[in-house]
């Protein structure tokens, strides 16, 4: 704001050089992104609250019917939702160099920290010290899992077929624990509320489709290259890619959803971190601004403790660049299009059993997270209240994991 304030009062703006005047733009749009960074607790309908403040009202780089396209195209696709939403907002003020920009600047901020926590949490391992301090912060962190499974199935929640698809998820990943079950289930859904594309309004007039594949290309390429040199190095940092890298091909519905794929993968099935681990770096994952999927650099970084520090940090760069870059590809794939792409009846009616079915691995993922510590009724107390503070109470989210800290501090 200031820089543009001092811009107007010294040139006209028709005096500028065009590349000056939009590198000037773009500066301040990264710095509108890095504040959004720093500020957006809460998850991807608190982001979306704020996209509108900053990026419609106050700075006006696309209207409210731009953005809410924007948001339900990227509920569609696999990948980090707001993340994906922010990133498209850059392609379009400034084309795919600053939607790359934004993308690091929108994630700079929360990976750090989670790094850092990571670190913070295997040097505690290293010297057999406990982590005493997360005891009630583990059980809040599954309040917040029956919580986000309880909003979303608000909303997506309407009928049989939705009650039906949500049911069959949370007992079939429940039954067969696999890093490959999930996205399977997730796409089942999708199959099936799109078989009932009828039911959507057809549109009168359709274009036909005009379809650049470079980035879908470049999404298999890396995913398929991933795989085989993974798989014939044996190399962790390059296998830890490509578990991420397919985590976030197959993620419909947000961070909620992703959690119970990291925690099948790298807890139950890898076993790269305990349970409690995995528990007390979810909970600190909700006090941290930016994007729920952050949490994979606290993965990435545990994963790799035996390596040392550098390994740590390696690792949270693979998890990191894993997570996010499929979302990425698809959006800057899928958004050339997205005005033709969105005509189609099929499309819009698959998201619903998607939704649905992300509701059911929500269910799962708090019950097995719960198990561990279901012998304590303060733990089943501790899950209870946060749900209500959450339902009743508008306290902000990362006061509440403050106190929980606080409380295994002082206690």
């Amino acid at each position: 704001m200031y820089l543009e304030r001092v811009t107007r009062s010294i040139t006209p703006p028709t005096l500028l050089p065009p590349t000056h005047v939009g590198r000037i733009r773009y500066y301040i749009f990264l710095k509108d992104v890095l504040i959004l960074a720093l500020g957006a607790f809460g998850g991807p309908q608190a982001h979306m609250a704020m996209l509108l403040k900053y990026m419609v009202c106050k700075r006006k780089y696309l209207t409210e019917a731009e953005l809410i396209e924007l948001n339900a195209l990227c509920q569609i696709l696999p990948g980090p939702t707001s993340t994906q939403t922010i990133t498209a907002i850059g392609f379009k003020v400034g084309g795919p160099n600053l939607a790359y920009l934004t993308l690091l600047v929108w994630i700079a901020p929360a990976v750090s920290i989670m790094t850092i926590m990571g670190l913070s949490i295997s040097y505690l391992h290293q010297h057999n010290i406990p982590l005493n301090f997360t005891r009630f912060i583990q059980p809040m962190a599954v309040g917040f899992m029956i919580y986000a499974g309880y909003k979303i199935g608000l909303k997506v929640i309407q009928n049989k077929t939705s009650v039906l698809l949500a049911a069959l998820a949370a007992i079939i990943t429940y039954f067969l624990q696999s890093p490959w079950v999930t996205p399977l289930i997730l796409l089942a859904g999708g199959l099936v509320t799109a078989s009932q594309y009828k039911k959507h309004e057809r549109l009168v007039e359709k274009k036909p489709l005009q379809v650049q594949w470079a980035n879908f290309i470049l999404f298999l390429s890396v995913a398929f290259a991933a795989a085989i040199i993974g798989g014939i190095t044996k190399w962790l940092p390059m296998r830890l890619f490509e578990n991420f890298y397919r985590n976030g091909s197959f993620i419909f519905g947000g961070g909620q959803v992703l959690i119970p794929l990291l925690f099948t993968e790298f807890v139950q099935f890898k076993k790269y971190l305990s349970s409690q681990e995995f528990l007390s770096g979810l909970a600190i994952a909700q006090v941290v601004p930016g994007p729920v999927f952050s949490f994979t650099a606290f993965i990435g970084t545990l994963s790799m403790r035996k390596w040392g520090i550098g390994g740590e940090l390696l690792g949270s760069f693979m998890a990191t660049a894993g997570i996010f870059l499929p979302g990425t590809f698809l959006i800057f794939f899928v958004y050339r299009f997205w005005n033709q792409l969105k005509q189609y009846r099929v499309i819009r009616a698959s998201l619903e059993g998607i939704n649905s079915a992300s509701v059911g691995l929500i269910a799962t993922s708090a019950i097995l997270l719960f198990q561990p510590m279901a012998q304590s009724p303060i733990n089943a107390g501790i899950v209870l209240g946060t749900f209500s503070l959450l339902v009743f109470t508008k306290i902000p989210h990362p006061f509440i994991i403050l106190a929980g800290l606080l409380a295994g501090f002082v206690l």
